[in-house]
């Protein structure tokens, strides 16, 4: 006879996620949890709740790899010698990025493939 388990087995895991993201889009961000939280309700994508992101991917990489390092623009400047002013412009889409300055953000940010800048 086997032995009864302490804990019921579920198929699904449910686990916490903690994140920062700015003060104007966290309004989005309960809304797209709970439809992912409601099994009735059809299934959205991050595309279908954030479309004003879709078309900004490598200037969200360059942000979001700057903030994992905990770097300011400044001392991301001076890792890799792009101007403070050409860093934020990059970063709010009114500058390309470009392969040669790709391949040094991916070095100063410890980022495996320049391309995510692309």
């Amino acid at each position: 006879m086997s032995e009864p388990m302490k804990k019921p087995h579920t198929d699904e895991e449910i686990i916490t996620l903690n994140l920062r993201v700015r003060r104007s889009i966290a309004g989005k961000i309960k809304q797209y949890a709970q439809f992912l939280e409601d099994e009735d309700k059809p299934a959205y994508s991050v595309a279908d709740v954030f479309p004003e992101y879709m078309d900004k991917n490598p200037q969200i990489a360059l942000r979001a790899y700057r903030t994992r390092e905990s770097l300011t623009q400044k001392e991301l400047s001076l890792k890799t010698g792009i101007p403070q002013h050409q860093t934020s412009e990059m970063e709010n889409g009114k500058r390309g990025i470009g392969k040669e300055r790709a391949r040094k953000l991916a070095q100063a940010l410890s980022v495996s493939d320049y391309r995510y800048f692309l």
